[in-house]
């Protein structure tokens, strides 16, 4: 299993910055969100140069109107094809909104009948990401919101997908039984990995209400050998930038340590 580190959880840095601060804590590589530092520079090459960094696993499609990325269809296709020219193998993107009124994108996505062959590109996989809940009333404003749905949507649609840990737990505190269905569906290629509590998204570990351990002691059992992506708010941070090196240098052994397989002498014992 790779451990990875959305762009996300440091975007008050520079991307620079962010990637530094990543091959520091010893991260394996980075999710990249595409935001508004994309805007009016030649993508490709601000990309390579951040690679020299450290690998870039994946890409987050702009979930955001960024001058010159067009329409959500447009900015997905543009990532797919930026990131087939960068070599980064999974494009992730959230669907559409029907709060938002994002009736054109939901239109969109139920005519595409393969996205892996009519968006995708050779050597990129797309992964569709489940969103949470939300408000006062708690409800989801996104479509396929129901699991069983969703899964069936990705099969018919030839889509994976990014599990995202703090959004289910949003609706389903006790989320383990959904991320085995989504497992056993086959079609999980990455997790954004963060907790969930009091109405607010994508916490440290420990300061929500999710049983993130017993989910990463779960995870350790299956075979999954896909991306694990810490995904947190900035806001869980204080300024000062040694505290944040040290707050992730803990959580990626805190990681690496509640996923690694035992040794078998571990296991004798």
């Amino acid at each position: 299993m790779k451990l990875s580190i959305s762009t996300g959880t440091l975007f008050t840095f520079p991307l620079e910055k962010v990637f530094t601060i990543a091959m520091e804590t010893g991260f394996d590589g980075v999710e990249l969100i595409i935001n508004h530092e994309f805007q009016k520079v030649n993508s490709r090459r601000l990309i390579k140069d951040l690679s020299e960094i450290l690998p870039v696993f994946s890409m987050h499609a702009p979930f955001m109107p960024l001058d010159g990325w067009g329409t959500p269809m447009d900015s997905l296709k543009r990532s797919v094809e930026i990131a087939a020219d960068c070599g980064i193998k999974l494009v992730n993107f959230h669907p559409p909104s029907w709060l938002g009124g994002e009736f054109r994108f939901w239109r969109w996505l139920y005519r595409i009948m393969d996205f892996q062959e009519e968006v995708g590109r050779e050597g990129v996989i797309l992964t569709l990401e489940n969103m949470p809940w939300v408000g006062r009333f708690n409800i989801n404003p996104h479509i396929l919101s129901n699991t069983e749905k969703m899964i069936d949507f990705l099969h018919e649609k030839n889509l994976f997908l990014t599990f995202d840990c703090t959004h289910m737990g949003s609706g389903k505190a006790n989320f383990i039984n959904d991320f085995y269905l989504f497992y056993n569906s086959g079609r999980i290629r990455n997790i954004h990995f963060s907790d969930y509590g009091h109405g607010r998204e994508h916490l440290l570990p420990g300061r929500g209400i999710l049983p993130l351990t017993r989910f990463l002691n779960h995870l350790r059992n299956t075979d999954y050998s896909e991306t694990l992506t810490l995904e947190l708010s900035p806001h869980e941070f204080p300024k000062d930038e040694k505290i944040i090196i040290g707050s992730l240098k803990e959580i990626r052994r805190y990681l690496e340590r509640e996923t690694r397989q035992p040794s078998p002498d571990e296991v004798k014992l």
